[in-house]
């Protein structure tokens, strides 16, 4: 089959989406290696994160020409189609909630994963004009593809509920996380990276915008309830709300035991998720939760907020609280790194339960669905 991709966040974007975006092509193309893969980007951008789907011969990407390239907003909402029919795609996959317009005229069948609907779950975490505008992306999306990938059962019920969705399009493929999250990582390479970052003894571990949705809060509250020598480090991008976290614990006299760390490279996160005790994901809400794919890939045991599609992500065996509830939290804390053989279990049950997310799992459910 030739096959298409909205590559924009495969190119642009090194966080959630474009994780995703680039993980379906590299697992699409080294699993089913005699499909041809056609990435549709607006624009040439280097990234070192691409150099796995550059180096195979069966992707190529197709940017705009002539008119579209002074209009590339126009090109991914409509100039590309006529690209694809030249190119003989046979199914275009919108890795990210959308799909160009007028795909059935082309006679190109569509597949969009959807992440989430929290837009319409929570809108106070997003600004009118957006909520205006996922909506109609999102919901175009759904009614015109002709199947529907959720990345979560929990995402699923939204898609039914929110876009009156009939359930037998939509299909719950799972994602999986960087290979490199499952590599072991030797005592040298350990040392040196909590030497740079300067990572306390004890740490418990936090992945995500630093956002109100994330709840990093909730962790910060916790602290006040453990023991003194056991620290939180937080990765991720800088937002307003950072302010308000740091504010709080500076009151509470927990900032010494606050690290935030905005700028952390990739390569060195599984070793941050290694040293950590625990990794703690208190989010109001998630579409999935890619951290905790990467938490129980790197052997670290997991306490999320209940509630969203953590439970999924995480299995039977991590812990889960009330996302409003900084005490159970600590409980929750305080119950797993006083107990090494219950932090052992959880850390061999979270790798078994991990493996159903393998890349060779889902190469299989997306062909499936391409296929239907």
């Amino acid at each position: 089959m030739k096959i298409g991709f909205d590559a924009k966040r495969a190119v642009r974007n090194n966080t959630g989406l474009g994780n995703y975006s680039r993980h379906v092509i590299e697992v699409l193309s080294e699993y089913f290696p005699d499909n041809d893969y056609f990435l549709f980007a607006p624009q040439r951008t280097e990234n070192p994160r691409l150099q796995t789907v550059c180096s195979r011969r069966n992707v190529a990407f197709v940017f705009p020409s002539g008119f579209y390239r002074l209009f590339v907003r126009l090109w991914r909402s409509y100039g590309v189609g006529k690209d694809m029919a030249d190119k003989g795609v046979e199914i275009f996959h919108g890795l990210s909630n959308e799909i160009p317009l007028g795909m059935k005229k082309k006679g190109i069948k569509t597949v969009v994963t959807v992440h989430d609907l929290i837009f319409l779950r929570y809108p106070k975490f997003y600004k009118p004009v957006d909520r205006m505008i996922y909506r109609f992306k999102f919901r175009y999306a759904c009614r015109h593809a002709d199947r529907i990938i959720a990345v979560s059962e929990c995402t699923k019920r939204d898609i039914v509920s929110f876009f009156h969705i009939p359930a037998d399009k939509v299909d719950v493929v799972y994602q999986s996380c960087h290979p490199s999250f499952g590599v072991e990582v030797d005592e040298e390479r350990r040392a040196t990276v909590a030497a740079k970052y300067g990572l306390p003894g004890r740490y418990l571990l936090n992945v995500g915008s630093i956002e109100r949705r994330k709840n990093l809060m909730l962790a910060v509250k916790a602290l006040k309830h453990l023991p003194d020598d056991i620290h939180l480090v937080a990765v991720g991008k800088s937002t307003p709300y950072q302010t308000e976290v740091e504010t709080y614990a500076k009151q509470s006299g927990v900032s010494s035991r606050l690290h935030i760390l905005n700028h952390a490279r990739f390569d060195d996160l599984p070793v941050l998720y290694r040293l950590a005790s625990v990794f703690v994901y208190p989010s109001f809400f998630e579409g999935f939760g890619i951290p905790v794919i990467e938490a129980l890939t790197s052997g670290t045991p997991v306490v999320a907020a209940r509630g969203s599609c953590l439970e999924e992500a995480g299995g039977p065996d991590s812990f889960y609280v009330d996302p409003n509830d900084e005490t159970e939290l600590a409980q929750k804390l305080i119950e797993i790194t006083a107990n090494k053989d219950l932090a052992v279990q959880m850390r061999e049950k979270g790798r078994e339960y991990v493996r159903r997310f393998s890349n060779k799992n889902i190469a299989a459910a997306l062909m499936k669905t391409y296929k239907l």
